[in-house]
């Protein structure tokens, strides 16, 4: 058809969501596209227009079935921005998956703030998931980067740096482990990475009772990740975790923001102007208020 769909376009997060084609059309004809004068929504829906648009994604749906290196199988399907939508596959893909599989691994955005947070609060409450554990992956450059280190001068050795930069990290185990999910870290290593560099995050994790596994895979295929995999295997041994969001449906929309910036990203509190104020009364008149929260930022 010619017919793309960009990772920053809203249709890629809805076509995400949905798991079906008539869902898919509802939700496509609920896309505001514009206000009356008197401030009311107008719809696709209303324009006729959300049936032409389904039909023009109706194959799209189907989950693309490929294979890694190591003939492992996976689905790649899907990919809204993670930075300004909720940064995770199609819902139709990861249940698939776990219709397939004994297990699935999926991907959810960037960080434990803003991947795990939308993954949870938004697909995971839409689509009546709950995950059995998270992986959360870390580099040793990154957390010299967060300890003060120019990027230039990441590849020299600095254990204190390390140990600098461990606050990020470990507020990112805090949000995982407040999600109620067993975290486990994955040390994505770089070939100038020292012992004592991974020792001091493995310490500090082993003092949460948290386990850091160095992960090699970049340089050694499956074989660099099977301890990291072992080690997900044991978290996920000890019984269904009891998944928690961040916030109920019914609680108001500017409130749903205040709880996201003050347990997620560790804010004091929030503060707008009356015409954003206003927006927020504006949308839960409209009908929105019980929708989640699509928290918009940039990696840093």
């Amino acid at each position: 058809t010619g017919y793309d769909i960009t990772v920053a376009s809203e249709v890629m997060a809805i076509f995400c969501l949905s798991e079906s084609i008539s869902e898919l059309k509802t939700r496509l004809g609920k896309i505001v596209i514009g206000y009356t004068y008197e401030k009311t929504p107008v719809t696709a829906s209303q324009l006729k227009v959300h049936g032409a648009m389904a039909a023009l994604l109706k194959d799209a749906l189907k989950p693309n079935l490929v294979q890694t290196l190591e003939n492992n199988p996976a689905f790649v399907h899907g990919g809204p921005f993670a930075n300004i939508a909720h940064g995770c596959n199609s819902v139709i893909a990861t249940k698939l998956a776990l219709r397939m599989g004994d297990y699935t691994v999926t991907e959810a955005g960037f960080g434990a703030d803003l991947g795990a947070e939308k993954f949870i609060d938004i697909k995971c409450r839409q689509a009546g998931l709950s995950p059995d554990a998270a992986v959360l992956v870390a580099t040793i450059r990154a957390l010299k980067m967060h300890g003060g280190v120019a990027k230039d001068s990441l590849k020299t050795p600095n254990v204190e740096a390390v140990r600098k930069g461990l606050p990020n990290l470990l507020k990112h185990i805090e949000n995982i482990q407040g999600f109620g999910l067993p975290p486990v870290v994955a040390i994505n290593h770089f070939a100038t990475d020292t012992d004592e560099e991974v020792a001091v995050v493995e310490q500090a994790c082993a003092a949460l009772g948290v386990k850091a596994v160095k992960a090699t895979h970049f340089a050694d295929g499956g074989a660099g990740a099977e301890e990291l995999a072992k080690a997900v295997l044991k978290v996920t041994s000890d019984g269904k975790p009891q998944l928690k969001f961040t916030y109920p449906s019914e609680m108001p929309l500017w409130n749903k923001v205040k709880t996201i910036a003050q347990n997620i990203y560790g804010a004091d509190d929030i503060m707008a102007d009356a015409k954003v104020r206003q927006k927020f009364k504006d949308l839960e008149a409209a009908g929105y208020g019980n929708l989640p929260i699509c928290m918009a930022k940039t990696q840093y």
